[in-house]
C-alpha cells in the first residue's frame, strides 16, 4: 500500500483543460442557480401565504421545492468559486459535507415523491376517506419519516466511507461524490460496497417500485371512471409523474457514471452528467407546478398582475 493515508485536500480534476471558458461556465451556473432560488422560492412562499393552499399535495410539493434548493445549494455555489479557482481543492470536511448534502438531497428527493405518490393513490383511489386517511398529523410524520431516512441512509454510507486511507486525492467530478472515494482507498471495500447496495435498494428502487404500483392502481381506477374524473386525476398527477420521470434518468445516469473508471467517458459528458443531476430537477419541478397545477397558476398570474401594477404606479 503507498502513500496509505487520509488525503487534508482532495482536487478536482474535470475542472482542468477548461479555462479558456470558465468565465461562461461562472456566468451560466449564477444564472442557473439565480432562477433555482427565485422559481423554487416563489412557489414555496405562495402555498405558504395562502391557507387555501395547505392541502397534503401542495405542502408536499413545498417539501420537494425545498429540498430541490437545498440540494442544488451543495453545489451551485461551490462550483461557482472552483470556476474562478485555479487550484480546484476541497478539505477532507469539506468535501464529506458536500457528499452529506448532496446524497441526502438524492435520497430525499426519491422519498418525498414516494409520499407524494402516496397522497394521490389516496385522493384517487380512496377519495372518501382521503381527509380521514391524510390528517395533518400524519403528514407531518410521513415528511418527517422521508427526511429522516434520508439522513439515516447517508450517515451509514458516510460511517463507512470517512475512516478509509486514501491511495491518491484526485476526483474526476465535479464535485465530491462517495464512489469517487471510496474507490481511492488502499484497502477493501467490500463493507462500502454492501452499505451502497443495501441503501440504493431501499432508497432508490424500493420507492421507483412503490410509485410505479401507485399509479398502475390509480390507471385501474381511471379506467372505471367517467372523463371528467380521469382528466382531473391526470391534472393533478401528470406533474408528479413528470417530476418523476425526469429524476429517475438523471440519478440512474448518475448512478451509472459512477461506475466507470476515469477517463472511460470523455470529459464533456461527464461534465453534463454530473450537472443535470443537480440543475434539472431544482429548475423543472418549479415550472411544471407553476404550470400544471391551475391553484397554482392562478396565484402566480395574480402575483405577477400585482407586481406590475405595483411598478407603473
Amino acid at each position: 500500500m503507498e502513500n496509505e493515508t487520509v488525503p487534508s485536500y482532495f482536487y478536482f480534476t474535470l475542472l482542468k483543460g477548461y479555462d479558456n471558458i470558465r468565465i461562461l461556465y461562472f456566468l451560466l451556473t449564477i444564472i442557473a442557480y439565480f432562477f433555482i432560488i427565485v422559481f423554487n422560492v416563489s412557489i414555496i412562499l405562495i402555498v405558504l401565504k395562502d391557507k387555501s393552499l395547505h392541502e397534503p399535495m401542495y405542502i408536499l410539493m413545498s417539501c420537494l421545492l425545498l429540498n430541490s434548493l437545498y440540494g442544488s445549494s451543495a453545489l451551485l455555489p461551490r462550483l461557482s468559486v472552483d470556476l474562478l479557482s485555479t487550484t480546484h481543492a476541497i478539505s477532507h470536511p469539506a468535501c464529506f459535507t458536500q457528499i452529506f448534502v448532496i446524497y441526502s438531497y438524492a435520497v430525499s428527493e426519491y422519498t418525498v415523491l414516494t409520499v407524494m405518490a402516496y397522497d394521490r393513490y389516496v385522493a384517487i383511489c380512496e377519495p372518501l376517506q382521503y381527509h380521514n386517511i391524510m390528517t395533518q398529523r400524519r403528514i407531518s410524520v410521513l415528511i418527517l419519516s422521508a427526511f429522516s431516512w434520508s439522513i439515516f441512509c447517508v450517515s451509514l454510507v458516510i460511517h463507512f466511507s470517512i475512516s478509509l486511507p486514501l491511495c491518491g486525492n484526485q476526483i474526476h467530478r465535479l464535485y465530491c461524490s462517495n464512489w469517487s472515494v471510496v474507490r481511492l482507498s488502499c484497502v477493501s471495500t467490500l463493507s462500502n460496497d454492501i452499505v451502497g447496495f443495501f441503501v440504493t435498494v431501499t432508497s432508490v428502487f424500493l420507492p421507483a417500485g412503490f410509485i410505479l404500483f401507485t399509479y398502475m392502481r390509480i390507471l385501474l381506477v381511471c379506467r372505471k371512471s367517467t372523463a371528467e374524473f380521469r382528466g382531473k386525476a391526470l391534472q393533478t398527477c401528470l406533474p408528479h409523474i413528470v417530476n418523476f420521470v425526469t429524476y429517475s434518468i438523471v440519478s440512474f445516469s448518475d448512478i451509472a457514471l459512477s461506475r466507470y473508471e476515469p477517463g472511460q467517458i470523455i470529459n464533456a459528458i461527464v461534465l453534463i452528467i454530473s450537472l443535470e443531476f443537480i440543475v434539472i430537477p431544482p429548475l423543472l419541478n418549479p415550472l411544471i407546478y407553476g404550470l400544471k397545477l391551475p391553484d397554482i397558476r392562478r396565484k402566480i398570474v395574480s402575483m405577477m398582475i400585482s407586481l406590475k401594477v405595483a411598478l407603473s404606479s
